[in-house]
């Protein structure tokens, strides 16, 4: 069960709206202009909308810039994500510039600025019950995973703080997360896992 208590019933839900509303004011140049740098070598859309897992496993339209290309195979398959991702594309999710859109998904009440990743649709018939415990909250743009590692960790690494989360969210921990997280992005570790543009997807089980 989720933790309780104040905070996690109402006080996170005002600290995300606070800070996810002066935080698209305070970025909305910055916005602006990825979204230009995007246009200029990507081409449109501009930003990626894509279904991701919400609270209580409900879907929900995640918004990020876009920062791969259309790049296919012979047969119309879409290229590894590692062959697909070009440098401005890896420089804007080594800092994390891509996910600024996200905080729109945060106002909207879709997120959380602190909880678990959201994760891809085609997961939720994968996760062990202690593994589906992760959508007992708000999914997060940052998080435990990010703090302790990111891609570096292991799927099973990662569900395990995920589920650590659930049990022990707190304006304190929130708090904690959100600067190491901030410094951990700003010195761009963890983004990708060896030989990945990102992460290895997850094939279920422990994984």
């Amino acid at each position: 069960m989720a933790a309780g208590g104040w905070y996690p019933r109402f006080g996170k839900r005002a600290l995300d709206l606070v800070l996810a509303g002066v935080a698209l004011v305070v970025l909305s140049p910055l916005a602006l202009a990825v979204a230009l740098l995007v246009w200029l070598t990507r081409g449109s859309p501009i930003l990626l909308r894509q279904v991701r897992l919400g609270l209580h496993g409900k879907p929900f339209v995640m918004c990020k810039f876009r920062t791969m290309a259309e790049r296919r195979d012979a047969a119309g398959e879409l290229l590894p994500d590692a062959e697909r991702l070009p440098p401005v594309g890896r420089f804007l999710r080594k800092l994390s510039l891509d996910e600024i859109p996200e905080l729109w998904n945060v106002l909207r009440g879709d997120m959380s600025l602190v909880g678990p990743r959201p994760l891809l649709m085609e997961y939720l018939p994968l996760y062990t019950p202690e593994q589906a415990r992760r959508h007992e909250v708000r999914p997060g743009m940052a998080g435990p995973v990010i703090m302790r590692g990111r891609n570096l960790l292991s799927w099973e690494e990662k569900f395990e703080l995920d589920s650590w989360y659930v049990d022990h969210a707190s304006l304190a921990v929130d708090v904690g997360i959100l600067v190491r997280t901030f410094l951990r992005v700003l010195r761009g570790e963890g983004v990708s896992a060896p030989g990945e543009a990102t992460a290895p997807k997850f094939q279920g089980g422990r994984g």
